[in-house]
C-alpha cells in the first residue's frame, strides 16, 4: 500500500517527479519552448537550460515543490498519506517534521491545484445535497471567533457556515460528482445538470422542493421517492448512491476539524481524487496524483 522506495530515497522520488513530469517532452516553463537541453544538477533533481529565452530550470520549477527546503520525498509522503490515508495535517507535521503552518500551506496548494470536476452526464443522474459545517476558520485575530455552533438541525445556508454540497451520481458512467454551492435552489440544480449528453435525461431525486420545477421542464424526467413518507427505493428509483457517497464525504472532512467554507472547495477536489486512485496500486496511485496536481 506504501511505496517504500520512493520515500525512502530522494533519488527514487526526483526520478518519479521527473517522468510523470516530463512524459512529454520537457518544455520551457517560461517560454514554453521545446529547445531545451540538460544543465548539471539542481540537488537531485535535474537543471534544464532553455536555448530560446537562455533560462535554466529544473523538475520542481513551477510546481507545487518549488521554493521549498523540504526533501522532496517528505512531500511526497505528505500528499500520498494525505489522500490515501486522510491524515490530519496535525499528524503530518508530526511524521515529517515540519511547522504547522509549512504543511498546511503546502497541502493547500496542492488542494488547489487540482482540477474542479468537469461534469459530462450521460444518465439517468441521482441528485442530492448534503449540509457541512464549513464556518470563516483561521479568519483574523480582531473578528469574532468562529461559533461552534453550527450543528444546527435542518438544512443550512453558505452564509450561515453550513453550505450545501451537491451528491451527483451518473448511472450512465459510474462518476460521482461533489459539488460545493452558494445556494440549494433551483437555478443552481439547473446549473448542475445543464452538462449534459442528450437534450432530456432522467433525475432520481428526494422530495426537497428545490427539485420541483424541473419536473415541468421537457429537459428533465424527474421520479423522486419521499423520504418525509418513508419512501426510500421504487424500484430504480432512489438517491441512495448520492447518500452512500455523501458518508464518505463527511468522514473525509471529519479529521480536518471543520474545514473553513473558502477552502471546502479544493478539500472536495481532494476527496474526488482519493476516490480515483482508491483502487490502483501503491506506484500507479502516486503517478496519478503528481500527473494530476503538476
Amino acid at each position: 500500500m506504501i511505496p517504500l522506495d520512493v520515500f525512502g530515497s530522494e533519488s527514487v522520488a526526483a526520478d518519479l517527479l521527473q517522468q510523470v513530469r516530463w512524459r512529454d517532452g520537457v518544455p520551457c516553463p517560461r517560454c514554453r519552448s521545446d529547445r531545451t537541453v540538460r544543465n548539471g544538477s539542481y540537488g537531485e533533481a535535474q537543471r534544464y537550460l532553455c536555448k530560446n529565452c537562455d533560462r535554466t530550470f529544473n523538475d520542481k520549477t513551477g510546481t507545487i515543490f518549488a521554493h521549498s527546503k523540504i526533501a522532496l520525498r517528505r512531500w511526497l509522503f505528505s500528499i500520498y498519506a494525505f489522500l490515501r490515508f486522510n491524515t490530519s495535517l496535525r499528524q503530518l507535521q508530526c511524521e515529517i517534521e515540519v511547522t504547522h503552518k509549512t504543511i498546511h500551506r503546502r497541502i493547500e496548494r496542492f488542494a488547489s491545484a487540482l482540477d474542479a470536476p468537469s461534469l459530462d452526464l450521460v444518465g439517468p443522474v441521482e441528485i442530492d445535497e448534503v449540509y457541512v459545517s464549513a464556518g470563516e476558520k483561521g479568519r483574523e485575530r480582531d473578528q469574532p471567533s468562529r461559533s461552534r455552533g453550527l450543528a444546527t438541525r435542518g438544512r443550512g445556508s453558505y452564509d450561515g457556515d453550513k453550505p450545501p454540497v451537491f451528491i451527483l451520481a451518473d448511472r450512465g458512467t459510474g462518476q460521482r460528482y461533489v459539488i460545493l454551492a452558494k445556494a440549494a435552489d433551483e437555478s443552481t440544480i439547473r446549473f448542475l445538470l445543464a452538462d449534459r449528453k442528450q437534450e432530456s435525461i432522467r433525475v432520481y431525486t428526494d422530495g426537497f422542493r428545490a427539485y420541483e420545477p424541473i419536473e415541468d421542464d421537457d429537459a428533465f424526467d424527474r421520479e423522486y421517492v419521499v423520504h418525509g413518507d418513508g419512501e426510500y427505493v421504487d424500484d430504480e428509483v432512489h438517491v441512495n448512491t448520492c447518500e452512500s457517497h455523501a458518508s464518505l464525504a463527511r468522514r473525509w472532512l471529519s479529521p480536518h476539524r471543520g474545514v473553513s467554507k473558502d477552502k471546502l472547495t479544493p478539500y472536495l477536489g481532494a476527496f474526488q481524487l482519493r476516490r480515483q486512485v482508491y483502487r490502483k496500486p501503491r506506484k500507479e496511485a502516486l503517478k496519478t496524483i503528481l500527473e494530476t496536481a503538476l
